[in-house]
């Protein structure tokens, strides 16, 4: 069988495309798939990097400078705020325009955040020209909604726990990547020479651009749809899993944005203490992702994410613990472990979502191709929305943050704060997706792709179970 591509426009399209079909998968669509995750990968992989910058360039950033610590964090959450914004378009763009097209113009687009930070980046540059130039480094955020959103339609739904997390941990590993560069270059050279860590992005953009353009496709059965996008944000599960989103990829990016920065401000590390212990988390956060989706693809995303936001409880008590106490090795180790944690529940959510629309599909009477479409249609969308809340996490941990030391002087009230958050999570994990009700109990289930459904409830409707999604 050989791939079923057309020349549309002088791009690349493959119009027949069936991940389901074990036959077509083995024999041309694994091979294609694995190609396109790869290069999706490498351009959400510096996208995540360009995003991360301005944490990475607030230890660059000293009292010559005139930026006090709320100064530095306002620049954060606004690139933050940005990126999680542009998520929502970036999203829905893969089907206006094929997932090849669109990659390639946003990894091109990161050129011009990273060259404005090139030039303005000295002291002297006025607060206004870093806050234009913050805005401009939220378009690397965005870049993961798209490439999320794309590679979803590529796989069958057995792997997308596998596959998805590794796209979203490829991604992630970007925050970790840019921090272990500036820790090299504070070392080398000082931490007065950030224009370096700039100018080693610029090539590495322009090899991402052309290898997208070169070694990508389109998706011709993906088209713009949106009646999907309507439906998807009508169903009540693209809010409720963009609530537990929040709390596992919102709280990964906006621990990674202010870790170094509450080292320097809250335990006084200096910008190479500070750099050479801020990478360990979001690296080990990125790598664990893969791992999180592959046990839902075993165990039931629900399980997992419950499991995942119980733990970051307790990791969180001793983030608390060690904020009051001022010791400094137990914040670091309480905060690897929620990085871990964050990880993990990010490769879980992920793979909750095509499960929970795939279960909707079969409670609709759907079956085969047809309920693979509809899941793949809404669960498509409904990744741009939740993809989009989920990163104002971010914003929200930063602003907390920034407003906890100004207020107190540390940290303390945040990590009370975020505590708090990871116990709703927990109930609204076990109330929606685990909680066994007498009227679903008593209901037919169906195995679909470690999903279940289930029967009528109290107002004699069929409602999907989803126990195992």
């Amino acid at each position: 069988m050989t791939e079923a591509t057309s020349t549309r426009s002088g791009k690349r399209w493959i119009e027949r495309w069936d991940p389901e079909d074990e036959a077509f998968w083995e024999a041309e669509g694994r091979r294609v798939a694995r190609r396109n995750l790869t290069f999706s990968v490498t351009s959400e992989h510096i996208g995540f990097s360009v995003w991360s910058m301005f944490s990475v360039l607030a230890l660059f950033m000293g009292p010559e400078y005139g930026i006090d610590p709320a100064g530095k964090f306002t620049l954060v959450a606004v690139a933050s705020l940005v990126g999680a914004a542009l998520r929502v378009p970036y999203g829905f763009a893969v089907a206006r325009f094929g997932g090849r097209n669109w990659t390639v113009f946003s990894a091109g687009l990161l050129l011009v955040p990273t060259t404005a930070l090139l030039v303005i980046m000295e002291p002297g540059t006025s607060y206004t020209a870093f806050m234009a130039v913050a805005v401009l480094t939220g378009v690397g955020g965005a870049n993961f909604a798209s490439s999320m959103t794309n590679i979803n339609s590529f796989y069958p739904l057995r792997l997308k726990g596998w596959a998805l997390g590794m796209n979203a941990g490829g991604g992630n590993i970007g925050v970790a990547v840019v921090q272990l560069v500036a820790l090299g270059i504070i070392a080398a050279a000082g931490a007065g020479h950030p224009r370096l860590l700039l100018a080693l992005y610029l090539p590495l953009i322009v090899a991402a651009t052309v290898c997208s353009a070169r070694y990508m496709d389109n998706l011709g059965p993906v088209r713009k749809d949106s009646g999907a996008a309507r439906e998807a944000a009508r169903d009540r599960h693209t809010w409720i899993m963009a609530f537990l989103y929040i709390g596992t990829f919102g709280s990964f990016i906006g621990y990674s944005f202010a870790f170094g920065l509450v080292l320097q401000t809250q335990f006084d590390r200096t910008p190479l203490q500070a750099a050479s212990l801020t990478f360990v988390g979001p690296l080990l956060g990125s790598l664990i992702r893969p791992v999180g989706g592959h046990l839902a693809d075993r165990l039931g995303g629900a399980r997992v994410t419950l499991a995942t936001f119980v733990l970051m409880v307790g990791a969180s008590g001793l983030v608390v613990a060690a904020s009051l106490s001022a010791s400094l090795a137990l914040f670091i180790a309480g905060f690897i472990v929620l990085f871990v944690l964050t990880g993990l529940g990010n490769g879980s959510t992920y793979k909750m979502i095509p499960g929970i629309f795939r279960a909707q599909a079969e409670t609709r009477g759907l079956t085969g191709e047809e309920a693979a479409v509809y899941a793949r249609r809404l669960s498509g969308a409904s990744m741009a929305l939740i993809g989009a809340v989920g990163a104002f996490g971010g914003l929200g941990i930063n602003l907390a943050l920034r407003q906890s030391f100004l207020s107190s002087g540390d940290g303390t009230g945040a990590f009370v704060a975020f505590l708090g958050y990871y116990v709703l999570c927990c109930a609204v994990t076990w109330i929606v997706y685990l909680r066994r009700t007498a009227g679903r109990a008593r209901g037919r289930t169906v195995a679909a792709g470690g999903a279940r459904t289930g029967a009528a409830d109290a107002a004699g409707e069929r409602q999907p179970a989803y126990a195992e999604v």
